[in-house]
């Protein structure tokens, strides 16, 4: 049925692609123009539309110029907020707002990392009240491939390698026909390409995707489980104590494959399943759903992910009967010295 309605609407893609590379030839020849702000630029974004792991790859590359010393923040557009305008979302201690005022994704950003953060749907008027707010030398631009009124110093371009694999080419058309945002052409303006291969192993590219690579510095990277956490006492257990158990998985993400993957791998049951669409904002109904739910199947505990325990955190008072713990997981970066030697380059 969803092939079909999007047969329906093809033609809209193209003129959708029109307006894309019209805008993106402008700013090629300098007729729209990037702006400078007093900071290192660092952008992370993606070509398709959500699970491409955009945010735990700016939770790395922060983690990494954390390291080494560097005044590192975090910039986003809050998607989903229902704030408008700059925000400061934290000055380095942890979020110091809630989540539904800046969004789950930079929420989490500043909770993992302990950098400051903050949201703004203009890039350059937010990072210079940034700069000015918190004196960072350094900004990580989250979902910002698309964004360019903001010249950055690197580009880093994120593809999940289970959507590269894809066989269907439908889903690598451009939206609304397929997954993405620009064509992979656009893949040209990226000076690093992360690959994330998420829970798998390691494939090769068909010959078709890999030639839009061949020039690129390439990445790749996978994730690693770190075991589950309490959502109401942050209290660590190890996936092996919850082996064989019978749990309710709840899920707001894009693509939940690796979530429930990663749970299946370690002998979690994910028969009993909740799946919500990305960026899932909660309410008591879906709460008192959750609970329903939970009762009716007679599970053991809640399993989620870390970026809807952020938001389901509101509803403690609701879920105290319930135990609920999210699944924490990290990005590593096979290569992770050289990978950190090329974003050090900027500052040579």
């Amino acid at each position: 049925m969803l092939k079909i309605l999007r047969l329906i609407i093809s033609p809209t893609a193209i003129v959708y692609l029109l307006i894309i590379n019209i805008r993106n030839y402008f700013f090629d020849k300098n007729i729209f123009k990037s702006k400078n702000v007093n900071a290192k630029i660092i952008s992370i974004g993606n070509l398709t539309v959500g699970g491409s792991g955009k945010t735990p790859a700016v939770i790395a590359v922060a983690n990494i110029l954390k390291s080494n010393n560097k005044k590192v923040g975090i910039l986003s557009r809050g998607y989903g907020r229902k704030s408008k305008g700059y925000q400061l979302v934290s000055a380095g201690t942890g979020p110091e707002t809630s989540v539904d005022e800046v969004g789950d994704e930079i929420y989490l950003t500043a909770m993992e990392t302990l950098v400051p953060a903050a949201v703004s749907e203009k890039r350059v008027e937010g990072a210079k009240r940034f700069i000015d707010d918190v004196k960072v030398d350094t900004i990580v631009l989250d979902d910002a491939f698309q964004h360019r009124w903001i010249n950055r110093d690197v580009d880093i371009l994120i593809f999940d390698q289970r959507f590269l694999l894809e066989p269907a080419w439908l889903e690598k058309y451009i939206l609304p026909l397929g997954m993405m945002r620009e064509p992979f052409s656009s893949t040209k303006r990226a000076d690093i390409v992360i690959i994330n291969r998420k829970f798998s192993d390691k494939k090769e590219m068909t010959t078709k995707v890999k030639k839009y690579f061949d020039s690129k510095k390439i990445f790749y990277a996978c994730y690693k489980t770190a075991g589950l956490y309490d959502v109401k006492s942050q209290h660590y257990y190890s996936l092996e104590e919850f082996s064989g158990q019978n749990s309710l998985v709840v899920s707001g993400i894009a693509k939940p494959f690796s979530f429930l993957n990663a749970l299946k791998k370690n002998d979690i049951n994910t028969k009993n399943h909740m799946l919500f669409p990305d960026h899932k904002d909660y309410t008591l109904k879906e709460v008192e759903a959750i609970r329903k739910k939970f009762y009716d199947t007679n599970s053991y505990s809640v399993i989620t992910t870390e970026k809807d325990a952020v938001k389901l955190t509101n509803y403690k008072k609701e879920l105290d009967d319930i135990d609920i713990y999210y699944l924490k997981i990290e990005m590593k970066i096979d290569n992770e010295k050289e990978f950190q030697k090329e974003l050090l380059k900027i500052y040579n």
